[in-house]
C-alpha cells in the first residue's frame, strides 16, 4: 500500500480546551503559518502568550466572536475532558460545526482508557475498545460523537488515544524537585508515554494527511514500569527517591490507584505507518535528557 503524500494544512485551527498540550500545539502550527485560536473557561485567567482565547463553558451560550471563529477553521481540535454524556463542547457548539462552511477535518484527543486492563499485553489500532469504567466509557462515548459527526457532514476525522503525556512544567524531574513525587509499585506494571512534543507532530502528520475515520495510538517506544523512570529521573537531576508504596496502600488515593490497576502496552506501528510519523524522544530517557538541559 502506498502512502499518501502531506496536504497542506489548514489556513485556521480552532483548538477546543487550549491547555497545557494545546498551547503545544498552538506553538506548532503557528510556526508553520497556521492561525490559532482557542477556548478556554476564562480567557483572563490564561496565559499573556498572544494566543487568541475564546471562552466556553456550561451555562452561557457562544459567543458571537467564537461561532465566527467556527464558521472560518478548517480544523477543529478537542482536549476537552468528557462527562456522562460524551463531549461537553460539542454539545454546546454542535449547531454551529454543522453548519460551518470551512471545517473540513475534526479531532479528538482520547485515551487509552477505552481499553480494559491487559496484564501488560499488547494495543493497536485494531483492539477492541472494551472499557468498563466511567472514565474509559465516556471517551468512548465523546469519540464517537465526533466521528457522527464527521460523518453526517463527510469530512475527514482523527481520533487520538493516547498514552500518559509528559514534557516541560510536567514530568519527574520537575516533581522530585517539587517534592511531589509519587514513588508507587506495582510488580508487573507497565505502560507507554508520550512527550508532548511529540503529540503536537503526530497531529499535525493527521491533519495533512486526512482520513475519513482515522484512529491513531501514538507512543514512545518502551513500556516501562513508572518506577523505573522515576528512579532515571533522580539519577539524572541528583535527587532522593522518595520512599516505595504499594499501589493498594489505603495511602495512596483512589484516583491514583484507579491508574495504577490498568497495564497495557501499546504497539504504535501502525500510527507511523499510516501517518509516516516517529517520536522524536522514543524512550522517557531522551525525554528526560531534553527536559533537564
Amino acid at each position: 500500500m502506498s502512502l499518501r503524500l502531506p496536504g497542506a494544512l489548514p489556513s485556521r485551527v480552532l483548538i477546543l480546551g487550549l491547555g497545557w498540550s494545546g498551547r503545544v500545539l498552538a506553538e506548532g502550527l503557528q510556526a508553520l503559518g497556521v492561525r490559532v485560536a482557542g477556548t478556554v473557561r476564562d480567557p483572563a485567567s490564561a496565559p499573556r502568550d498572544g494566543l487568541l482565547r475564546h471562552p466556553l463553558h456550561a451555562g452561557a451560550a457562544p459567543a458571537p466572536a467564537l461561532l465566527d471563529e467556527i464558521a472560518q477553521a478548517g480544523a477543529v481540535l478537542c482536549s476537552v475532558p468528557p462527562d456522562a454524556e460524551g463531549d461537553p463542547a460539542l454539545r454546546l457548539l454542535l449547531p454551529a460545526l454543522r453548519s460551518s462552511p470551512a471545517l473540513r477535518w475534526v479531532g479528538y484527543l482520547s485515551s487509552t482508557s477505552v481499553y480494559a486492563d491487559r496484564e501488560g499485553g499488547w494495543i493497536d489500532e485494531h483492539s477492541r475498545a472494551d472499557a468498563t469504567q466511567a472514565a474509559g466509557t465516556q471517551r468512548l462515548l465523546a469519540e464517537s460523537q465526533w466521528q457522527a459527526l464527521a460523518q453526517a457532514r463527510g469530512i475527514a476525522s482523527a481520533v487520538f488515544r493516547l498514552p500518559g503525556l509528559y514534557g516541560p512544567g510536567r514530568n519527574a524531574l520537575l516533581q522530585l524537585s517539587q517534592g511531589r513525587a509519587r514513588h508507587v509499585v506495582r510488580p508487573g506494571l507497565v505502560f507507554n508515554r508520550l512527550h508532548v512534543q511529540d503529540l503536537a507532530s503526530v497531529i499535525i502528520a493527521a491533519m495533512q494527511r486526512a482520513e475519513a475515520h482515522g484512529l491513531y495510538l501514538p507512543s514512545d517506544d518502551e513500556p516501562a514500569p513508572p518506577q523505573d523512570v522515576l528512579a532515571f529521573a533522580a539519577q539524572l537531576g541528583g535527587f532522593a527517591m522518595p520512599p516505595a508504596v504499594a499501589w493498594d496502600d489505603p495511602a495512596v488515593g483512589p484516583t491514583l490507584r484507579r491508574f495504577y490497576a490498568s497495564s497495557k502496552r501499546i504497539d504504535s506501528r501502525g500510527t507511523r505507518a499510516a501517518l509516516a510519523w516517529a517520536p522524536r524522544f522514543p524512550t522517557y530517557r531522551e525525554g528526560l535528557r531534553d527536559l533537564i538541559r
